[in-house]
């Protein structure tokens, strides 16, 4: 029934509207997203020994969200591989004749006009995760496709993270660590760095789902803390929080000890943390980056961690991803950093699972998916990467 009640409305819509012109990419793609079979490519990270060791493990290529026989038996074709780069990779390979594209943040299919223009059968984009950045999102909104994301499947698991990395970075975790990894005990080499999170002014630069939990976790610690976003929290949530709305960002980044990135990359945001807005920072910031790598230059952030500028980075985004042997951040003193890990816990893993699950059967079905899901929609981008 909602497939024929989809059908007929696109049928009096093409009716009604004035006639499209044939080399329209709106209109062919519209086109193209009708029922009947479909080809369904999902790039994961690949687990290899690993992936036997959790049945739970679900959002690896040996995983593969854990909806392969599910597609199957429907006729559907679904085909996972992390070889996703280059001319000569599998993901190049079935652009041309792909429905649905499945990636995630952790190992993105970097999605670019080239390969919008050559994936003829395209109509979806599904980010397994949440953070669709690797995605040309303006080519995709320009050729009539729907990107969209599992918003919210993983807020907790990198509000947790961020938690966990301030706190590594305050009290100078690393290097007892690494003390007690090679056999050394030298109290002093740990202490002259090391502080109480209370009374620390905290400031994070968006304030979203995952900005908030954040914020809710840092209560307790008795620290000052500082918001900054495009929208102010509700009044009630505010005063429970305790956070204070700062309007001007470079008002804000002065006064704090710790600085949380929580926004999306958007091409207002790419490259925010230059030079010259590091140099403003107070010296011997610490920074906690589980948004986007590319939201912060990357060599001004190891000349201010070399200098001492910066005290301690810690985060699991990079750019690119994966990063390579020779990325700078893997040297520079006094850092925290990972993989990209704190969205893909196996909770995580579970949630935006059943998410891709439940949307690619909306799709199928020809009905909408939860409106807070849409990075681009009709054509139009969700407003906070606008």
């Amino acid at each position: 029934m909602a497939m024929k009640r989809a059908a007929s409305s696109a049928v009096r819509s093409l009716l009604t509207a004035p006639t499209p012109n044939p080399s329209s990419s709106i209109f062919s793609r519209n086109l193209h997203a009708s029922g009947g079979k479909k080809k369904i490519v999902g790039v994961f990270y690949k687990a290899n020994e690993y992936a036997a060791l959790n049945p739970n493990f679900v959002g690896c290529v040996e995983g593969a969200l854990g909806i392969r026989e599910w597609l199957e038996a429907q006729g559907h074709e679904y085909i996972v591989t992390d070889d996703k780069e280059g001319l000569d990779s599998e993901l190049e390979k079935h652009i041309p004749d792909l429905h649905v594209l499945i990636s995630t943040p952790f190992h993105p299919a970097y999605v670019t006009a080239e390969r919008i223009k050559k994936a003829k059968n395209l109509e979806l984009l599904l980010t397994a995760g949440i953070g669709s950045d690797h995605i040309d999102l303006n080519a995709a909104a320009a050729a009539g496709l729907t990107v969209a994301e599992v918003t919210g499947s993983n807020t907790v698991s990198v509000a947790e993270d961020e938690l966990m990395r301030i706190l590594i970075l305050v009290r100078n975790f690393l290097p007892g660590y690494h003390q007690a990894i090679t056999g050394e005990w030298n109290v002093a080499g740990i202490a002259h760095r090391a502080y109480d999170l209370e009374g620390k002014t905290i400031g994070t630069v968006g304030a979203g789902r995952i900005g908030k939990l954040l914020l809710q976790r840092l209560k307790p610690f008795n620290c000052n803390l500082l918001y900054h976003d495009r929208l102010k929290m509700e009044p009630e949530l505010e005063k429970e929080i305790g956070a204070k709305f700062e309007e001007d960002l470079d008002a804000m980044l002065p006064k704090c000890d710790v600085i949380v990135i929580n926004t999306p990359l958007t091409d207002k945001t790419r490259g925010l943390f230059d030079k010259n807005r590091i140099a403003k920072l107070k010296k011997g910031v610490l920074i906690v980056n589980n948004a986007r790598g590319a939201i912060m230059d990357t060599q001004a952030v190891a000349d201010a961690c070399s200098s001492g500028h910066i005290a301690g980075y810690s985060g699991d985004v990079w750019f690119p991803q994966p990063a390579p042997k020779d990325h700078p951040w893997r040297y520079m003193p006094n850092h925290a950093m990972t993989p990209h890990i704190s969205g893909t816990t196996i909770d995580a893993q579970l949630r935006y699972a059943a998410g891709v699950k439940d949307m690619l059967e909306r799709h199928f079905k020809g009905e909408d998916f939860p409106e807070q899901n849409y990075i681009v929609k009709e054509g139009q981008l969700a407003s906070q990467y606008r």
